[in-house]
Order: structure tokens, then C-alpha cells, then sequence
């Protein structure tokens, strides 16, 4: 980690998928880090799914040492029994940011579209290009849910300055 710096770790909660990408933050500059995903296997007992997404994001947190976290708050669209497994995932992320005693940033879906595009109605392709754009990446991150973490993680970098 750069010194000085701030390092973040955006997730996109999920229980099939959960994104996450790391950056570090300095004097106004955000740095790529890393990013992945935590896949859980459907047909499985959700307690067990729910335990593999908390250990996978424990590993990482022991991996990256991030000191803050942003997190996409829970969008209730017309499919309000879709949204009870991410509300059950993201419990068990919050859960886990809490217990290394990070300060999270919380943000709507479209307070990441706006914080990253500028457009708070933006597509998931824009939101994909600009964040390797800001970035500086070669490719736009894949899968969707880590390129929306790394929005997420862009969204708290911008929050606060040095």
C-alpha cells in the first residue's frame, strides 16, 4: 500500500455471486489493486453458501488490508423475493467488514452509476467503461458484479481527500 494512502475494498453483494475489487487512494489518485469474485454453488443449503461467501471475503480482507469498504445498498425492484438472498449475503459481508472494525461507506446503485459515469441511469457497460477508464485498466473488469465493486470502490475513494 502506498503510504498515506487508503485502501478500499467495494463489494457487490450476491449469494450466487459475490463481486469485490480493491483500490488504494491517495492525494485524490485511485490505483487499481485487485478484483474478483466468490461464486457459491446453487442446490447448495444457503447456510452453507452464506459461510463460503464470509470465509472467501475473510481471506481476501487478510489478503488486501483494506481500511474502509463500500458496499451497494439493497435495491427492491418489482422481484422482491430475489432481493432476499442478496439482503442474506450482504448481511454476512457486513458482518464480516464489522468484525475487522472497518468504517463502510454505504451507497444506492445509482449513486454508484453517477459516482463513476456521471449519469445516474447508466447502463451496466458504462459503468464497466469508465471504471476501467478511471482506473487505468487494459480490459474492463469481468464479471459485472466485480466491475460494480470496483464502482462501489471508487465511490468511497472520492468520498474523502488527504
Amino acid at each position: 500500500m502506498m503510504k498515506g494512502s487508503r485502501r478500499v475494498i467495494g463489494i457487490d453483494p450476491g449469494l450466487a455471486s459475490t463481486g469485490w475489487g480493491v483500490i488504494d487512494c491517495k492525494s485524490g489518485k485511485l490505483r487499481y489493486i485487485d478484483h474478483g469474485n466468490i461464486e457459491t454453488k446453487a442446490g447448495r443449503p444457503l447456510a452453507e453458501r452464506l459461510f463460503f461467501i464470509m470465509e472467501s471475503l475473510r481471506s481476501v480482507l487478510d489478503a488486501y488490508k483494506p481500511s474502509e469498504a463500500a458496499i451497494e445498498m439493497l435495491y427492491f425492484g418489482k422481484n422482491v423475493s430475489s432481493a432476499i438472498p442478496v439482503a442474506e449475503s450482504r448481511g454476512v459481508v457486513l458482518a464480516a467488514l464489522a468484525e475487522r472494525g472497518l468504517h463502510i461507506w454505504e451507497f444506492r446503485p445509482n449513486e454508484i452509476k453517477l459516482g463513476v459515469t456521471g449519469v445516474s441511469k447508466a447502463d451496466k457497460k458504462q459503468v464497466q467503461e469508465m471504471v476501467k477508464i478511471i482506473l487505468g485498466l487494459a480490459e474492463t473488469p469481468k464479471p459485472d458484479h466485480a466491475a460494480d465493486a470496483l464502482g462501489a470502490a471508487i465511490c468511497a475513494g472520492n468520498q474523502r481527500r488527504e
